[in-house]
């Protein structure tokens, strides 16, 4: 499956990195998720998974039931202890990055990406920012995924108190969260680390190709893990908008209009280091 993401600055040295969203795809992925805890044991013991695969399975449940416990708080009428739940749990969802955000969208099932970003910026800088991001993300993810499935056990034993045991659902979420960022980060190392169209072969090191048609024309091989894809329209919506400060809310807007994208998710790397 080939994914798009699409790549601009925000704010100063800030850049949005974002994957267009495609509706179907995640409900035919969600549709493959284990209901029940009777389905996901006979997942896993009737077949010949792999450690990894159990893992997986494991992640994907324990975020169905997390999502459905979601949708009833998000439902409870105004002033109950679970409307106040959900305020406290998009406070804390508001502190998640939006990196993580963008790196959890590279699912295992992202076979190839094509990268769109401003026609006016140089296709090696995106790759290499591209690499950055998912480096960075591979290394700080398997840190944190650790320290929450740690830290599981401790908040499991507030259980015994007649409130609900926030600390162990939220170390629960979070747990699942850098996992799948921890995921997608090496899903996309590996994806923007194929040299198979990289940088032409004839071109001297340093030197740059010698046309955005011919640069263009050998990153956009239908062979290729990553294909660069230079936009004149997005560039035209970044000149139109251009501010001191970076990218407006209209801007934003009209962007991620244009291209798919979640807007309240690109406005976090306005304020992003």
């Amino acid at each position: 499956m080939r994914a798009r993401l699409v790549v601009f600055p925000v704010k100063g040295r800030n850049w949005c990195f974002s994957r267009s969203i495609d509706p179907s795809l995640e409900e035919a992925a969600s549709s493959l998720t284990p209901s029940t805890l009777k389905h996901l044991w006979k997942k896993i013991f009737s077949s010949s998974n792999s450690s990894a695969k159990n893992v997986e399975l494991v992640m994907d449940f324990a975020s169905n039931k997390m999502n459905k416990a979601w949708m009833g708080l998000e439902k409870a009428p105004e002033g109950t202890i679970k409307n106040k739940l959900h305020g406290l749990g998009l406070k804390l969802l508001s502190r998640v990055k939006p990196s993580e955000i963008f790196l959890k969208s590279i699912s295992k099932e992202v076979s190839s990406v094509e990268i769109t970003y401003p026609s006016s910026l140089n296709a090696r800088l995106v790759r290499r920012r591209l690499r950055h991001i998912a480096m960075r993300g591979a290394a700080i993810h398997k840190k944190y995924f650790y320290g929450s499935v740690m830290l599981l056990p401790l908040s499991s034993a507030l259980a015994v108190l007649p409130l609900p045991n926030i600390p162990f659902f939220w170390f629960l979420f979070r747990s699942y969260s850098n996992w799948r960022a921890l995921q997608g980060s090496e899903k996309l190392l590996q994806l923007v680390s194929d040299c198979s169209y990289a940088e032409n072969p004839a071109a001297p090191k340093g030197s740059e190709p010698e046309s955005e048609e011919s640069k263009h024309k050998f990153h956009s091989s239908r062979d290729s893990l990553w294909v660069l894809q230079p936009s004149k329209d997005l560039q035209e919506l970044l000149d139109k908008h251009a501010e001191e400060n970076g990218l407006n809310d209209t801007a934003i807007s009209d962007i991620c209009k244009t291209f798919s994208l979640n807007a309240k998710d690109v406005s976090k790397f306005r304020h992003s280091m």
